[in-house]
């Protein structure tokens, strides 16, 4: 039976004492955070400053009145500053069978901003994001704000289209998902 942590370090059903966890370290988070599996998306942006575009799993919800989500990415990246100028950018959600655009989008290819692009089929929708077509659903987005968080900074876009494929009736997995530190299917 699973039991649930409060955030004082007790353990929930618990009749005495209290439990002693280790610090979390980054290390520590980083496998802990592995085991959480998300959909890998590509993040792109298209605008004055050029066009840009990265693998994200830290893409989430954050409202549904006004649409908005969040997207991170690594400080030390150059792309920040494209996504910044351009203020605008896409969230592309990968199907299954598109390993080969995540690891280019996620620079283990060697293969830089524009070129990219040479990959894929790719649309826009409202801002003039590049829009993966074959994604499994897209959002595009307005930047509203964005805020340094530790290694990474946040994005907050305000969605303003939105592009959906239509569910497989049989259920059978469509979703590039990254899990333990490799690609699966969901």
């Amino acid at each position: 039976m699973a039991t649930d942590r409060t955030a004082d370090g007790n353990i929930a059903g618990q009749e005495s004492g209290t439990a002693t966890l280790p610090p979390a370290t980054g290390e520590a988070f980083r496998d802990a955070i592995a085991r959480l599996p998300s959909g890998v998306n590509i993040v792109a942006t298209d605008g004055p400053a050029g066009k840009a575009g990265f693998t994200a799993t830290a893409v989430a919800s954050v409202s549904d009145d006004p649409p908005t989500v969040l997207v991170c990415l690594n400080r030390k990246s150059p792309q920040n500053k494209l996504l910044q100028e351009n203020a605008q950018f896409s969230i592309s959600l990968l199907p299954k069978d598109a390993v080969t655009l995540a690891n280019i989008f996620a620079g283990r290819t060697g293969l830089h901003l524009e070129d990219r692009f040479r990959y894929g089929d790719w649309t826009t929708l409202s801002t003039g994001s590049p829009i993966l077509a074959e994604a499994v659903m897209a959002l595009d987005c307005r930047l509203h704000s964005f805020q340094d968080v530790g290694s990474h900074v946040v994005y907050f876009g305000m969605v303003v289209a939105t592009l959906t494929k239509p569910r497989d009736p049989e259920g059978t997995k469509e979703i590039l998902i990254y899990h333990d530190r490799h690609y699966g299917e969901a």
